[in-house]
């Protein structure tokens, strides 16, 4: 169990290392109970301060973090567990200098 969600974890976190645009993706992980979410951008020498919010099918948003990722840095990522949440499409939205980048999931 420990080697898949070594391999799943390191996937997620490591193939869009090389991208060149911002992108947020999510990773449901059932039998460790955790949602991992990450924003991946390009690099910059300088220090991103952005906005992190996960929103519930109702449309409500149920955490939102002002999160600092520093320079030379190529990501944050923010996690929560998988029990307990609302049934349905939720939507992880990053706002990064007024541009937003959003990716859903399901929880069933």
């Amino acid at each position: 169990m420990k080697i898949k969600y070594l391999i799943l974890l390191f996937t997620f976190f490591f193939t869009v290392l090389n991208a060149d645009e911002n992108k947020a993706d999510c990773l449901i992980l059932e039998d460790e109970n955790s949602i991992i979410c990450k924003y991946t951008k390009a690099s910059s020498d300088t220090e991103k301060k952005i906005t992190v919010e996960w929103i519930e099918p109702s449309g409500d948003a149920t955490r939102i973090r002002n999160m600092t990722i520093p320079p030379f840095h190529l990501s944050v990522y923010d996690y929560r567990y998988l029990n307990g949440r609302t049934p349905g499409k939720w939507t992880f939205k990053v706002t990064d200098d007024g541009d937003e980048y959003s990716t859903s999931f399901v929880i069933e």
